[in-house]
Order: C-alpha cells, then structure tokens, then sequence
C-alpha cells in the first residue's frame, strides 16, 4: 500500500518538469492540455494541489508530467488554450501513497479523447505524505474531491467548457472507495475490523494498517460518514479498497451505473476483488458490471516504469512496483483499461 524507497525517488520527480526538459509544439502529436491550480477547502488547514487534462485547443510547449528516477512521465501542452466546446467532466481520485500525476497516463487518454479531467492530491495519503491512521478519515477524500468540482465549476477559466450534465468519477485503490463514496456507498467500522481480523496477511492493507498502528476497533467517525454527490452521475471504480465493509443499505442509495475493474485473477488483492471470489460487491449493486484485465495484479494499473526501475528497488529491497505478474504487458492493460473507461463514459 505504501512504497516507502520508491515514493522517495518518486517525490524528486514530482515537479512539473526539471530545468532543459521542456520541448516545441509539434502539430498533430496526441498530447493533451495540462494545468495545476489550488482548490480552498474548509475542511483542510491548507489548499490542495489540483491538476486539469483537457483537449488542447492550442499548440504551445511540451513537457512531461510526472517524470521521476522510477516512472515514466506523459507529456503534455502545458497551459495550452482548451479546445472550444463543453467537454465531459471525470473527477479523479488516487490511490494510496499515490498522487495525480502518477496516473497522468489515464488523464492523458481521457482528455484526448474529449474529457476534461480533474484531480488533486489527497493530504495525508499522497506521495510523501501517506499515514495509514489519516487513511482511515475516509471522508475527508471525498469532501476534496467536491471541493475541486466545487471550485472548477465556479472558475471562469475551466467553467464555460464544462458539461454540467456529463460528470463522472473515477478512481483507484482507496481512489476507488473515494468515488464508491462519492456515488452513495457509507462505509462500516465494524465490519472492516472483522475483515482484517480474518484475513490477516492475506490482506494487503490490513498490513499496511497495521504497520502503522491503526486501532480497527476503533476507527474515526469518518470512516463511516456518506459525501454523496448528486453531480454524479456514472462511477468507475478500478480496485477499490474497502469493498468488504460497504454498508449494505447504503447500497440503495447508489443511483448511478458503476463499472467495476479487476487487475489479474490468481494475483488479484483481496481488497479489490468485487467479484463472487471477493466481497462480490458487484452483484450487490442494481446498476453495476465489471471488466476484468489479466494477466496483471493491483499495482499494474500504476504508471509504466523507467528502465532498470525494478533492478533498483530490488537492490533497495523495496516492494516490486515495477515488477509485474508473467506474461503481463503493463502499457496493454493500460490501453486496456484507457479504452474500457471511455466506452462506459460515452467517449470516442
């Protein structure tokens, strides 16, 4: 859940681009708008990161975003004009220990196909500030990501291109549970702490809780709170955690379609396993299906990695991010998943 070495190296990347990497326009390359702003959150003692993918309306200079010693970076028309029109909005949640640009490549593909998409990095459980105790404020996720729909819709820069009528979430991992949130589904304490009493090392984020100290039999109230957002209206959840202590009459609630996505079968994570081998949470919402990519396994939907990545964190004994399951093709899966997304939203 948490890469502690490889988030490190990650964090030396984390600025936009480093000094002599920006590059000219070129006409005709599929490369998306890109922009960073800061959303006011009253519930937050400081702003958030927030990041925009959009259709370029322009060509201006190319850098690359998320660029890092481990990851491979997506480039991007930084700040370029929007392309004219209302686009559809996706609002985009990472997963542990992640952060918006580490999953840029999906931004990428969306906007390139007509979306505008918007994310911001959750404090707490972002790159370098990832605590297994604030992960368990589920809520507070999820109030950041009404929060930056709030504040781009009310932006007279972003505002005018937005379809108001087309919004939907995506997210991954503890992304995933944010946008689950988001779409109506409550959260139980107990019945997460009866989850990771059972399972035990079976379950890699009960671990990763663990680890960091995590009283299950007394989780916050957070952990339980509903941040329904009625602007929503089509979910996408790519491996979401928690699947296992959803409320179910909080189900009733969940009015939207939701499109379920499982990475590898024998190496799938219990904690996003939704089928009937998992929670089966898939069965137990009325409007719900589920895509399934193998061979993969939970951190494949993660960005590509740079050459002699893995070699690295092996040297470095850190968790094998780069390493995938045999016979896997991360950037395939990626396409996979880029393609399945769009053709649930309605995109070209």
């Amino acid at each position: 859940m948490k890469h502690v070495t490889s988030a490190m190296l990650l964090a030396l990347g984390l600025g936009l681009f480093t000094a002599g990497t920006s590059m000219p326009a070129t006409a005709g390359q599929d490369i998306a708008g890109y922009d960073r702003f800061d959303v006011q959150a009253a519930h937050r003692a400081r702003p958030l990161a927030a990041s925009i993918w959009y259709p370029a309306g322009s060509h201006i200079y190319v850098a690359p975003v998320g660029k890092s010693a481990i990851w491979q970076s997506t480039n991007a028309y930084i700040g370029a004009a929007i392309e004219p029109g209302k686009h559809p909005l996706i609002l985009l949640s990472h997963g542990s220990g992640g952060n918006m640009d580490g999953i840029g490549w999906l931004s990428s593909q969306l906007a390139l196909r007509g979306a505008i998409v918007l994310a911001v990095n959750h404090p707490g459980t972002t790159t370098g500030d990832s605590s297994p105790r604030r992960t368990m404020y589920l809520g507070q996720r999820s109030a950041d990501v009404t929060a930056a729909l709030d504040q781009v819709l009310a932006n007279p820069e972003f505002a005018p291109y937005i379809d108001t009528n087309n919004i939907s979430a995506v997210g991954f991992s503890l992304g995933g549970t944010t946008v689950l949130n988001l779409a109506g589904m409550q959260f139980d304490r107990a019945a997460y702490r009866d989850y990771c009493v059972k399972y035990q090392d079976s379950a890699q984020d009960c671990i990763f809780y663990k680890k960091g100290g995590v009283d299950f039999a007394h989780l916050p109230d957070d952990f339980t709170n509903g941040y329904r957002d009625t602007r929503i209206s089509k979910t996408v959840a790519i491996e979401p955690g928690m699947s296992f202590a959803v409320k179910p009459d909080s189900l009733a609630d969940v009015s939207n379609p939701v499109l379920f996505i499982k990475l590898g079968q024998e190496h799938g994570w219990l904690a996003g396993d939704v089928s009937a081998s998992g929670s089966n949470l898939v069965a137990k919402v009325k409007d719900a299906s589920l895509a399934v990519f193998a061979p993969a396994y939970h951190l494949t939907f993660l960005a590509e990695c740079e050459p002699g990545a893995a070699k690295l964190l092996e040297e470095m004994d850190d968790d094998p991010i780069c390493t995938d399951p045999v016979g896997t093709d991360r950037s395939l899966v990626h396409r996979q998943v880029a393609d399945e997304i769009a053709t649930f939203l309605g995109l070209p």
